[in-house]
C-alpha cells in the first residue's frame, strides 16, 4: 500500500529566529501527533516593536502518516 499523509497547518513563533520558530511548531505537534513525516514552511513573517524585530513567525504545514508501511 502507498503511504498516505494528513496535513495540519501551524504557526510557530520565536523571539530568536525563523528556524527556532519552525522547530517550536514541529516540537509542539510532536507532543500530540504520532508518525510525523515532514514539514514545509509556507510563509515567513514577524512582528516589529519600535525599530526592532520582536517576533519571528512561520506558517508551517506538518504531515503525519495515516497509512502505509511503518
Amino acid at each position: 500500500m502507498a503511504d498516505t499523509y494528513k496535513l495540519i497547518t501551524l504557526v510557530g513563533v520565536s523571539s530568536k529566529s525563523y528556524a527556532d520558530a519552525t522547530q517550536n511548531a514541529v516540537s509542539a505537534a510532536a507532543k500530540t501527533v504520532r508518525n510525523l513525516g515532514w514539514f514545509e514552511v509556507k510563509e515567513l513573517r514577524g512582528r516589529i516593536d519600535g525599530k526592532k524585530i520582536a517576533e519571528y513567525q512561520v506558517k508551517v504545514d506538518v504531515a503525519f502518516k495515516v497509512s502505509g508501511k511503518k
